[in-house]
């Protein structure tokens, strides 16, 4: 391995040129990435999960100079509005939900006490949930000591300003930019991919190749024909559009998915401007209805002209096809409800290093890299389609849709098993805890008929005082932390983008 080429730049492309400068160009690896400045970028990835912190300390990144450079702001979870029915709404946190109780997981000891006529939500022992309730902000779930440990945090950021801030990162470690369009892609007898032909004639050869390249998928579809695998019939959200707003009000501590007609709509705080995008389904909406009503739920005034998207839910039939790796967009899309495009990008170029082959890829190192990455990749799909699929809306055709529609046996086998028992089983490669899971059966609806029979082990009394001490304690924890809004300004808040 003396070389590799990255097709297409982006937050994706980028990201895996940073990463490589930082682990493969020590080993003497050359890698050139091959953009073109006429072709966009979809640019709206603007929120992420935890996992974007491990990332940027990987690559030895300053986070506070990270966050000022890219007008981050910080996100302690999602906000979800009007998904299970109109009017109704639920948490989805970062981090803990209270701690377990006599070595019982403390969602069952909650779940009695509601039985017992305990009104606070599940997520209302998230730490994360108490202070993005109150728009309070601090790395307080760090500090074992704190009354809020156990919250996790993730970044709302500029998605172009991300690519570019990587890109100055890949640089300068020796990475390679070509400015150019792709003509042809040439394979070798055998099926591996030789080299590419730009618009001007250039060929450029590589050991290997990552593509991201976008939905296109110049090199993993187009060239090696890998094939997709279609989601739309459990995920029929097919378009989107998107547009940038001005601020109201100082910027929340989390992502807000409010459910419309034919889909959802995000709201993105950064430090001076919103991200906003309703996903919604072609079927059930035109897109002059979908603008309408996108436009009439926007807070602030427009910074850029909303435009559309169309995308197929589903991925690749191989992330990793002879000597390519498809990466970003150009690997698959799951609509970004719980906000997991960057983590899969993230994911596919770490486990490839990971997984790294000394010269060809073995036909055994290909075959664990896509099932790794297709375990992945279904755990997420099927937690999305439970935001669809449990709702109790029939307000729309597109939600009579939703709660109608036939699910993932791997998705029913875990409803019907946590309907019996209240019982959540969770393989390695799953991305959500069991937590997370509970926080959105619980949003949506979805109890058990009983709870687990150890809870009757411990004594009711003391445990319902401790869950009220908790509640107690981390409220009075919360009120004495800064706003977001002055966390950012005192510890890294970015320069005025307008000046």
């Amino acid at each position: 391995m003396k070389k590799i080429l990255i097709l297409g730049g982006g937050t994706s492309g980028w990201m895996a040129a940073a990463c490589f400068a930082k682990v493969l160009r020590p080993l003497g690896i050359d890698v050139v990435l091959v953009e073109s400045t006429e072709i966009g970028t979809v640019g709206v990835g603007e929120a992420t999960i935890p996992s974007i912190l491990s990332f940027i300390q990987l690559l030895g990144i300053d986070e506070r100079e990270f966050i000022q450079a890219t007008q981050a702001s910080f996100k302690l979870g999602i906000h979800f509005v009007d998904w299970r029915n109109l009017g109704e709404a639920y948490w989805h946190q970062f981090g803990t939900v209270g701690a377990n109780i006599d070595g019982v997981e403390f969602y069952q000891h909650w779940l009695k006490s509601q039985r017992r006529g305990n009104a606070a939500a599940f997520t209302d022992y998230a730490p994360a949930v108490v202070m993005a309730q109150k728009n309070k902000f601090s790395r307080v779930g760090d500090d074992p000591r704190h009354t809020l440990h156990g919250a996790k945090y993730a970044l709302h950021f500029d998605a172009t300003l991300v690519a570019a801030y990587l890109r100055r990162y890949a640089e300068e470690r020796g990475v390679v930019r070509i400015d150019a369009k792709v003509e042809s892609v040439i394979l070798r007898d055998g099926g591996n991919v030789k080299s590419i032909i730009l618009n001007d004639g250039c060929e450029i050869d590589a050991d290997f190749f990552i593509d991201c390249s976008g939905f296109k998928g110049v090199i993993i579809e187009k060239a090696l024909q890998t094939g997709y695998e279609d989601w739309s019939a459990y995920l029929p959200c097919d378009s989107a559009v998107v547009a940038q707003t001005t601020n109201v009000g100082a910027p929340a501590p989390y992502t807000q998915s409010t459910a419309l007609t034919s889909g959802w709509q995000w709201r993105i705080p950064l430090q001076h401007r919103t991200g906003n995008g309703y996903v919604f389904c072609s079927k059930y909406s035109d897109r002059d209805t979908a603008k309408e009503l996108f436009c009439r739920n926007l807070q602030g005034s427009l910074i850029t002209e909303p435009r559309f998207l169309s995308f197929i839910t589903g991925k690749r039939k191989k992330l990793w096809n002879k000597n390519c790796v498809a990466v970003g967009l150009a690997s698959g899309f799951l609509e970004p409800l719980e906000s997991t495009s960057i983590h899969l990008a993230m994911k596919a170029v770490l486990k490839f290093i990971e997984m790294l082959p000394a010269g060809n890829s073995t036909q055994a190192t290909q075959d664990e890299y896509n099932r790794v990455m297709d375990a992945e990749y279904l755990s997420i799909r099927d937690f999305i389609i439970l935001h669809y699929c449990t709702t109790q809306r029939r307000d729309t055709d597109f939600w009579k849709y939703c709660a109608a529609m036939a699910i993932p046996d791997t998705l029913q086998n875990k409803l019907e098993l946590f309907r019996a028992q209240g019982r959540l089983y969770r393989d390695e490669f799953d991305l959500f805890t069991r937590n997370s899971w509970y926080a959105v059966l619980e949003g949506m609806g979805v109890r058990p008929e009983a709870h687990d029979p150890l809870v009757d082990l411990s004594h009711v009394d003391e445990v319902a005082n401790m869950m009220n001490r908790a509640l107690r304690l981390m409220e009075q924890a919360a009120d004495g932390l800064p706003d977001h809004q002055q966390f950012m300004m005192e510890n890294c808040r970015a320069p005025d983008p307008s000046n």
